[in-house]
């Protein structure tokens, strides 16, 4: 494509989009030609002054005026990409003209977002023009749902093929919200009918794989050593994708199934997380406390440097099928900001760049950047490992 820019950033004045636009500055080739986008001149001029700082012999990026209530400018944005990477959520409020405008335009587009309904509703409405214009829409390219989704592919690359697969995962991490994902959770919890209608909606229109199985496994909870003390499902997007995944690789065997856990060390944290959880989405149903939660932070507020500094993540992996088990791990710095960033931003340059299958229409990272996106994450601090391979 004959673009005015390779990559474009929608959202570089907010807490992720300016860590985002840092981690380009830093690492992305100097060849790269990249635009910050967003609605205020001034605050896209400071951006552009601090990443100025960091290399002063490289090109600063140029800058764009776009605002999702303003049509035309949103689809002056897409025209002008290859790539555009979006951070301007809650993105069931601000996310769909922007998607909606890469999918007409044919151009790549990547998000951090891990709303379900919102991801549901846009393969709806937009999968099928952007299939036709050869546009990628990939959603969820930070910790929502990067590490699970590659490291279930990196796992079943390490498993017998043609055979049905189980893989089981583990998750525990140190990390902060920002106001914006707070809002995205809030958001999300608010609206339990919607998210199942919107999932129905999308499960009418997608369908099942043809001869083939792939499914979230919900039989209970395991216990395991590699957890290192106690489990509890997460309801989140992240199994969903893994198996959105599986339904479209073959190489995931006949018969896939997949578990998504959290791993707590003490009894007392399992409990305060289901507490939690279930606290927040009870309080969502209710505006007054809704708007309580809101105001606990806000938006473009995040982490300060020490908390960015101590997160970190893990996720170990289990993998079994056709006589063989293997133990795997993915691991990141602070994930929601620090990690995330990085993974979005390596995720763009991976579609701008680097040699990946012919693929179009909303997909997942594993199917339209694989192995190519794994090879890239170390650079971001995202490591893949084998811990252990044996045979049952």
């Amino acid at each position: 494509m004959q673009r005015g820019y390779d990559i474009v950033l929608f959202g570089a004045t907010g807490y992720t989009g300016a860590l985002t636009a840092e981690y380009l500055a830093e690492n992305a080739p100097r060849e790269l030609r990249w635009a910050l986008a967003g609605r205020n001149t001034d605050k896209l001029e400071a951006v552009r002054a601090e990443l100025a700082e960091i290399d002063p012999d490289r090109p600063t990026p140029d800058l764009l005026l776009a605002d999702v209530d303003d049509t035309a400018s949103i689809r002056t944005l897409a025209a002008s990409a290859r790539v555009v990477i979006t951070t301007v959520g809650p993105y069931a409020e601000y996310g769909e003209p922007l998607v909606a405008a890469c999918a007409a335009e044919g151009t790549d587009y990547v998000d951090l977002c891990g709303e379900p309904a919102f991801v549901d509703r846009m393969y709806v409405r937009h999968h099928a023009t952007a299939q036709s214009t050869g546009a990628r829409i990939v959603h969820a390219c930070g910790f929502d749902s990067v590490p699970y989704d590659l490291g279930v592919l990196f796992t079943v690359g390490r498993l017998p093929e043609g055979v049905p697969l189980h893989v089981e995962g583990f998750v525990r991490a140190q990390g902060n919200a920002s106001g914006g994902t707070l809002r995205s959770a809030v958001g999300a919890f608010s609206d339990p009918v919607g998210m199942m209608a919107a999932a129905r909606d999308r499960r009418a229109m997608e369908g099942s794989p043809e001869g083939r199985r792939v499914r979230i496994d919900r039989s209970g909870i395991p216990r395991t050593r590699l957890a290192r003390g106690w489990t509890l499902p997460i309801p989140s997007l992240d199994p969903q994708v893994v198996v959105r995944s599986a339904a479209a690789l073959e190489r995931y065997g006949p018969d896939f199934s997949y578990g998504h856990y959290g791993a707590f060390r003490r009894l007392a944290a399992a409990v305060g997380a289901a507490g939690g959880a279930a606290g927040v989405m009870a309080a969502a149903q209710v505006p007054a406390l809704r708007e309580r939660l809101l105001s606990l932070r806000s938006p473009g507020e995040g982490p300060n440097e020490e908390q960015l500094a101590g997160g970190w993540f893990t996720v170990h992996f289990v993998g079994s099928g056709g006589g063989r088990r293997v133990h795997t791990l993915v691991s990141g710095g602070e994930p929601g900001y620090g990690a995330t960033s990085g993974m979005l931003a390596e995720s763009a340059l991976c579609l701008w760049r680097d040699e990946l299958p012919e693929t179009s229409g909303q997909v997942t990272t594993a199917v339209a950047m694989g192995e190519a996106l794994i090879e890239r994450l170390p650079r971001a601090g995202v490591g893949f490992e084998v811990l252990r391979t044996f045979e049952d």
